[in-house]
């Protein structure tokens, strides 16, 4: 049995990732009203589920045995996948782009 050593750090990652998703969702729907930031909170929304879906990879190729390298390398893909469509977002959220 080979070490998970990306899922032991994707797991933690993710799971502060949809953390951090929340937190962005809650202040854009607190300036919601002021600035109609509409696009905003559905990308975090939307993010916080890719993350979450990471860390449920994640913590499967730590459970599992059989499918432990295939469950890492989809998490690893889907965290990078949602740390772009964060990375969109903030510039979406500070240029004010929608």
């Amino acid at each position: 049995m080979k070490p998970n050593t990306i899922s032991s750090h994707i797991l933690p990652t993710s799971a502060t990732m949809v953390g951090v998703c929340m937190t962005v969702l809650s202040i854009a729907k607190l300036i919601e009203g002021q600035r109609g930031l509409v696009i905003i909170d559905e990308l975090m929304a939307f993010d916080g589920l890719i993350f979450l879906l990471s860390a449920g990879l994640s913590y499967q190729s730590i459970r599992s045995l059989k499918l432990q390298e295939k469950f890492e390398t989809l998490a690893d893909m889907v965290l990078m996948k949602g740390l772009i469509l964060m990375t969109i977002s903030a510039f979406i959220f500070a240029y004010e782009i929608y």
